[in-house]
């Protein structure tokens, strides 16, 4: 991996990682040292990922419009078998490629610990897993993807033929907590 000055590659490889230990990484670095990318690097990206033949794409990352390169790039990638889960904001306006309807909507949820995951099944999201990372300071829909993404590399370790439908509904099965986390005033 090139200079990662924000931290931001670091700690989703290390999220996902910590859940998947003997996962192979192969990765597509899509932020300038600023913390900027574009539509047109991430879907070049997402090409290059499928070309190298990577069954799991995480993209902890998220677009505020919808970019048709980008929404090719994805159908693409899933037509090709590829599972791709996305960054979505667990309040808000969604954002791309996590709107895509063949891409997985991940946000955090903190009532996840570190090997749990939630079925959110709502509006803002699919899943969401563990919100936190390693250090002080890392949080957010960006680690709960990373999170998820390394649940779903441990599974497709263990079993490599499971389809994109296997794989949802071992995670559905599987979750910890079901619906969204429900926040009360005292």
């Amino acid at each position: 991996m090139r200079d990662d000055p924000l931290g931001h590659g670091s700690a989703v490889i290390e999220a996902i990682g910590r859940r998947a230990p003997s996962a192979l990484f192969c990765v597509a670095q899509v932020f300038d040292q600023r913390g900027v990318t574009s539509a047109l690097q991430i879907a070049t990206a997402i090409d290059w990922l499928v070309a190298q033949d990577v069954r799991l794409i995480n993209l902890s990352l998220g677009l505020r419009q919808d970019r048709s390169l980008l929404r090719a790039a994805c159908a693409a990638a899933v037509a090709r078998g590829g599972l791709l889960c996305a960054s979505s904001p667990a309040q808000g306006e969604g954002v791309y490629p996590a709107n895509y309807p063949q891409v997985l909507r991940v946000t955090g949820d903190a009532r996840c610990a570190e090997l749990e995951w939630s079925w959110l099944n709502s509006a803002q999201a699919d899943f969401a897993a563990c919100v936190h990372g390693t250090y002080p300071g890392q949080s957010g829909a960006s680690l709960g993807c990373a999170a998820l993404s390394g649940h779903i590399a441990g599974f497709l370790v263990e079993h490599p033929e499971a389809s994109n439908e296997q794989v949802i509904e071992w995670l559905r099965h599987n979750a910890r907590f079901r619906g969204p986390e429900r926040r009360f005033a005292p």
